[in-house]
């Protein structure tokens, strides 16, 4: 019998092979500079720095939402913030800042993901640690409510202020948008992995998660997100549809 783990890194290299032939999603055409933007400051603010050292040890790569997950996601929310701020008419530090934010957010998001009702249990756990660094109350509770509403099928908590709602809504879309290619690249696989079903229990559960793909398509938040996120689901909608026809031929004496 095929060991489960090496099954599941087969399929994931037929999974990138599909992602491979697929154009990447407009928005990092479209958006290149916000995203260039973005990840410039994710890598030169010291504030930002210094949380990515501290959240490092909580993420947990072995399930998918780890350090690469976290990256992509807070370099995105960060360009997200980027454009719609200044469609609110951010500019200068309030930019750099809010878009700190997002980073941050973004960073911090996932850090309970094993636990039940990971996103409430992340933004206590959130709220602790960076209750040390420079952030303002004001800040802290931008931060915190926004990992609290970054899941998906769930009510949002109303946030307060126009800034506060907009990380929030930056970081969900920037953590929906890795339900595109990413999630058959890379996520499914080290969720496989770590809970090592049988093929026939993976194909089973197949269905339903095809179907809670289609439904993130309605629920992106910002303007920027209505644009582009859609085309991100899209893209994996195409890429189980055919990884999913792969595996009923070309894995079918493994199920």
């Amino acid at each position: 019998m095929t060991d489960v783990t090496s099954l599941y890194m087969r399929l994931r290299e037929r999974a990138r092979q599909i992602v491979s032939r697929l154009p990447p999603p407009d928005f990092y055409r479209d958006e290149n500079t916000a995203v260039s933007f973005s990840e410039s400051l994710f890598e030169s603010t010291p504030l930002v720095a210094d949380l990515r050292r501290s959240v490092a040890a909580l993420l947990e790569d072995d399930f998918g939402h780890g350090w690469l997950h976290a990256r992509k996601v807070a370099i995105d929310a960060g360009a997200l913030m980027h454009v719609e701020g200044r469609a609110a008419g951010y500019s200068g530090e309030f930019l750099r800042r809010r878009t700190g934010l997002a980073h941050c957010a973004g960073l911090l998001h996932d850090i309970r993901r094993k636990r039940p009702e990971h996103a409430e249990q992340g933004a206590a756990c959130a709220r602790g640690l960076i209750s040390g660094y420079a952030f303002s109350p004001a800040e802290i509770e931008d931060i915190c409510i926004a990992i609290r509403n970054h899941e998906a099928f769930k009510p949002a908590l109303s946030v307060n202020t126009r800034e506060g709602a907009l990380v929030s809504d930056c970081l969900y879309d920037a953590d929906k948008f890795r339900w595109g290619p990413d999630n058959f690249s890379d996520t499914l696989w080290a969720m496989a992995a770590f809970a090592r079903p049988p093929l026939s229990e993976f194909l089973r559960h197949y269905p339903s998660g095809m179907e809670r793909l289609a439904r993130i398509k309605t629920s992106f938040r910002t303007a920027t997100g209505r644009k582009y996120g859609p085309q991100f689901i899209k893209l994996g909608i195409a890429i189980g549809e055919e990884l999913y026809r792969v595996i009923t031929a070309e894995f079918a004496d493994e199920i």
